[in-house]
């Protein structure tokens, strides 16, 4: 046996992972997967100091068992405990913000939500101040992690209405691709739709989330979005008839659909989720700013112009 080597094909210095570790995980994963966070929203919390396990503050890439005592804020979590996965439809309307708090004092998307005792809503990516329609809201952070992962690709659809008419030419570019001040980026398909005066609608497909993408690729032709609104996010399509600023929560269906989208196993109870109440509007929600009309809840049809692979 070569010296250094601790059996075959081990490298040398290489030694095992200690006993100790093994059934481990990382705290962000533990976390999110009781219901508390996101794993990003976790791993602020763990910089920030608020997270401690046995005692002591936890840093990143600290892993942990069943064994181990885990706090949050100084309360004891209980990562045993299972998680029901649940999935609200919201349909966002404009001038909410998709965040806990906001420090000039806007509505947010979160105060139109129903209280979950002993967890919090984790919103699945974000919409601008602008823009309305589906955001999806759940418990379940893992979920929520692999639905806004971009190895995922779950595709966003958008009802997009563009003042001015643009010609194949441009749509051509979209499709094949712009450089953006981000990097590259295309639409999936595109869709074109009715037109009234100067404005012209269509439905555009995108894989990814970053911010305002759909607004950035349009104005990169010269041309400015006058109104947007998300009509489906992976399988779930936003529900015909909910108000904007009123939510629902995803039947039994819908939820087996999105876990298998994510790539996941649904939680043990989704197969027997009772039906959801008809649209549910907190005291608290804001006002409907008007109907988004049949441009919103079309779905792109097959044949429609699509990226060349």
């Amino acid at each position: 046996m070569t010296p250094g080597r601790t059996g075959r094909g081990a490298r040398p210095g290489r030694t095992a992972e200690p006993a100790a570790a093994a059934g481990k995980e990382k705290l962000q994963k533990i976390l999110a997967r009781a219901g508390l966070g996101s794993r990003r929203e976790i791993e602020r919390w763990i910089e920030a100091g608020r997270v401690e396990v046995n005692g002591h503050g936890a840093r990143l890439g600290d892993r942990a068992g069943p064994e181990d005592a885990i706090r949050l804020d100084g309360r004891p979590v209980d990562v045993g405990a299972a998680v029901s996965g649940r999935v609200l439809l919201y349909h966002k309307p404009v001038g909410e913000v998709t965040t806990r708090s906001d420090p000039e004092g806007r509505p947010t998307v979160f105060r139109s939500l129903p209280p979950l005792p002993g967890g919090r809503w984790i919103a699945v990516g974000r919409l601008d101040l602008n823009t309305l329609g589906l955001i999806l809201f759940t418990n379940d952070g893992a979920l929520a992690h692999r639905l806004m992962h971009p190895s995922t690709g779950l595709e966003r659809e958008y009802a997009v209405r563009v003042r001015g008419d643009p010609d194949a030419l441009v749509l051509e570019r979209l499709l094949r691709g712009v450089e953006l001040d981000d990097g590259p980026a295309r639409f999936e398909a595109i869709a074109a739709g009715g037109a009234r005066g100067a404005n012209r609608w269509f439905h555009v497909l995108l894989r990814e989330g970053r911010r305002r993408l759909v607004r950035r690729l349009w104005e990169s032709q010269g041309l400015e979005v006058s109104r947007l609104i998300r009509v489906r996010f992976g399988p779930l399509v936003l529900p015909r008839g909910l108000p904007a600023g009123r939510w629902r929560e995803a039947t039994a269906e819908e939820l087996r659909a999105l876990y298998r989208a994510a790539g996941l196993a649904p939680p043990g109870g989704a197969g027997g989720l009772p039906r959801p109440a008809k649209a549910t509007k907190s005291t608290k929600s804001t006002k409907s700013t008007g109907s988004t009309g049949s441009a919103g809840r079309r779905r792109i049809p097959a044949g429609t112009q699509r990226r060349r692979r």
